[in-house]
């Protein structure tokens, strides 16, 4: 079973960055299109980017984009994303898996916004 590890998240304050990174224990990572969900506090998991095999789309939930960026690098079996322009609204626990979230879900995470 692929193991996936995300990190990265932090405390900042509304209007600046991050960059979350979720590493992946196999190289069938490569042949696998990526995706990020987020749960916020008493919410479901929620979409929120895709990622093809090998960078060739990218999709975002609406309420991010122009803000997140998803990259990837297969050499290093990690998925990323940037974060600009944070709110208060994007405060969760983020996680990584296949699109189809076949794999074990990582233990996230914790990702929060100060007004």
């Amino acid at each position: 079973q692929v193991r996936l590890v995300e990190s990265g998240g932090d405390l900042v304050q509304a209007g600046g960055s991050l960059r979350l990174s979720c590493v992946a224990s196999h190289n069938v990572f490569r042949y696998n299109v990526m995706a990020w969900w987020r749960q916020a506090p008493g919410k479901q998991r929620e979409w929120i980017s895709t990622i093809g095999k090998g960078g060739a789309m990218a999709n975002y939930l609406d309420s991010v984009k122009g803000r997140f960026t998803i990259s990837r690098d297969d050499a290093k079996n990690t998925v990323y994303l940037q974060m600009d322009s944070l709110k208060p609204d994007d405060t969760g626990v983020y996680y990584c898996n296949t699109v189809g979230s076949t794999w074990t879900w990582g233990q996230g995470t914790q990702v929060t916004v100060s007004s």
